[in-house]
């Protein structure tokens, strides 16, 4: 386990200070707007979906290092996966990062994802982390509500 936690405080850093597709699209078909009002964080996700795929995602707006790491990170993870794919994507990471600290999370075939399950250890930060997933998932469905993690 502090292997995973050293990848994870490693990934965190370099992902909060250089995000991965953070910008706004130029095209997009499907975007929503994700708030955490306790942490501050405030996120828009754009996604470019064609043939029931992400050809392109971003995401723009400001957060903690957690929640910037993770949206990044997701951008990266989702982007040329179908959609059923994503939502199983989006379903196995939940639970990673929802589980009880106690046990081991099973974080085979998440690559860089399963660096996040350090984020169980701190039930505060779950919202952060989990909020661009959240926020995406709302865009998927064409969802006109704001994602908030209250």
């Amino acid at each position: 386990m502090s292997d995973l936690r050293e990848l994870y405080q490693e990934l965190i850093v370099d992902h909060h200070k250089n995000p991965r597709n953070f910008r706004k699209l130029e095209v997009s078909s499907h975007h929503a707007v994700g708030n955490n009002p306790i942490c501050g964080d405030r996120i828009t996700v754009h996604l470019l979906i064609k043939d029931d795929a992400v050809e392109d995602i971003a995401f723009e707006g400001t957060g903690c290092a957690i929640c910037t790491a993770s949206a990044s990170v997701m951008t990266e993870t989702v982007k040329g996966r179908h959609l059923w794919e994503v939502e199983s994507l989006f379903d196995r990471f939940h639970d990673v990062v929802t589980g009880s600290p106690d046990e081991a999370p099973d974080t085979s075939g998440l690559g860089k994802l399963a660096a996040f399950a350090g984020v169980r250890e701190f039930p505060m930060r779950v919202k952060c982390a989990t909020l661009a997933w959240h926020t995406m998932h709302a865009a998927i469905e064409k969802k006109n509500e704001p994602v908030t993690t209250e």
